[in-house]
C-alpha cells in the first residue's frame, strides 16, 4: 500500500504522485462515499489517497481517499442536487478577475468568496490583463479592489503579458498548495505557463462573439511549482452555484456583513426588510458596498440559474 496525492483527475481515472516521486495512473474501487456527500466526484484532485500497485508498479487502485483537511465545492452543471468538489487540502484560492474580455460578474466574485470563507480557505484577487484597461476599466478595476480590500481580501493587480506583479504571485505561492479559478478566458493557463515556462499549456484567444473563453483546461490538474509548492488549475466556470447554505446562515460569510449584524434588532434578522436591521443602514451609510449587499440578495433569493 502506497500513499500519495491526487494530482490529475479526469473523472474515472487519477493520476496520483507518491511520497517516493513517482506518478501512477489509477482508478477507484468501487463506489465511494466521503462523508455523505452528494458528490458527483468522490475523489478530487488534492486529495491524499491510499493505492494498491499492480505488479508493473505504473498502474494502481486508490482504495482509501485520507481525511480532507478542506474542500471547496460548487454545484453540478447538469444536477443541481449534486455538488463537484474542485479540489482538496487547499491552503488558499487565488480567484483570477478581468474587468473586460470577458467580464467578470460581482456575483460570481462573490459566490465563489462566500464559499471559500464556509470552507475556511483563504481567498486572493488577482486582477489580469492590467495592460488592456483604458481609463473606464482602469477605475472600475480600482473601485473593486478598494471594497475588496476594506473587507480584508488581499487584491493583486497582474499582467501575465507583461509579467506585472509575477514575483509576487510567486512570493505568495511558495511553499503552499495554491487553487487557481476564474471564469473561462481569464488568464489561468497562461498565468501557469508565465510561473514555469516548461509547462506550455494551451491557452485559447478569446470568443469574439460571446467575450467569454472558451474552455481549454477540461480535468483540474495540479502542478509543482519550481520555485516550491504546487498549483491547482481548474477548468474554467461560467458561473458559480453555491451549495448547501442556509438562508439563515449565508451572511455569516460576507465578512462586513457579519460585523454588522451584531447590532440589528432581532437574532433572526435575515437583513431583508425585518425592523432595527443594521445591516440595511449601514448599506444606506455607504458602510456596506451596495454591490455586495446585491449579491447577498442575489443568493438568499438562489437566483443564481446565470451564476452557477
Amino acid at each position: 500500500m502506497k500513499k500519495g496525492v491526487v494530482i490529475k483527475s479526469t473523472g474515472s481515472r487519477y493520476r496520483v504522485l507518491t511520497e517516493s516521486g513517482q506518478t501512477i495512473e489509477c482508478t477507484i474501487k468501487g463506489k465511494f462515499r466521503v462523508r455523505e456527500l452528494l458528490n458527483t466526484n468522490p475523489v478530487a484532485v488534492g486529495d491524499n489517497v491510499l493505492i494498491s500497485t499492480e505488479e508493473s508498479n505504473t498502474t494502481g487502485v486508490i482504495t482509501e481517499v485520507l481525511d480532507r483537511k478542506n474542500y471547496i465545492l460548487r454545484k453540478s452543471s447538469n444536477l443541481s442536487r449534486q455538488s463537484q468538489i474542485i479540489a482538496a487540502n487547499i491552503d488558499q484560492a487565488f480567484l483570477m478577475v478581468t474587468i473586460k474580455l470577458p467580464e467578470t460578474p460581482v456575483e460570481f466574485i462573490d459566490r465563489f468568496l462566500i464559499t471559500a470563507e464556509a470552507y475556511r480557505i483563504p481567498a486572493i484577487l488577482v486582477f489580469n490583463k492590467t495592460d488592456l484597461y483604458g481609463e473606464e476599466e482602469l477605475a472600475t478595476m480600482e473601485n473593486l479592489i478598494n471594497i475588496y480590500s476594506a473587507i480584508g481580501y488581499d487584491c493583486i493587480r497582474l499582467s501575465v503579458r507583461e509579467g506585472t506583479n509575477l514575483d509576487l504571485i510567486r512570493e505568495k505561492m511558495a511553499g503552499r498548495v495554491s487553487l487557481v479559478s476564474g471564469n473561462s478566458g481569464v488568464g489561468k493557463t497562461s498565468l501557469l505557463n508565465a510561473l514555469d515556462t516548461s509547462l506550455k499549456l494551451k491557452t485559447k484567444e478569446i470568443s469574439d462573439y460571446h467575450k467569454q473563453g472558451k474552455h481549454v483546461t477540461t480535468f483540474p490538474e495540479m502542478y509543482r511549482m519550481p520555485f516550491g509548492g504546487f498549483v491547482i488549475d481548474t477548468p474554467g466556470i461560467r458561473g458559480f452555484g453555491v451549495f448547501n447554505m442556509e438562508k439563515n446562515e449565508i451572511y455569516h460569510f460576507f465578512p462586513e456583513i457579519f460585523r454588522e449584524s451584531k447590532n440589528c434588532r432581532f437574532n433572526n434578522c435575515l437583513h431583508l426588510d425585518e425592523p432595527g436591521c443594521a445591516v440595511r443602514q449601514a448599506v444606506e451609510k455607504g458602510k456596506i458596498d451596495f454591490l455586495r449587499y446585491r449579491s447577498y440578495l442575489s443568493i438568499i433569493e438562489d437566483d443564481d440559474s446565470k451564476y452557477r
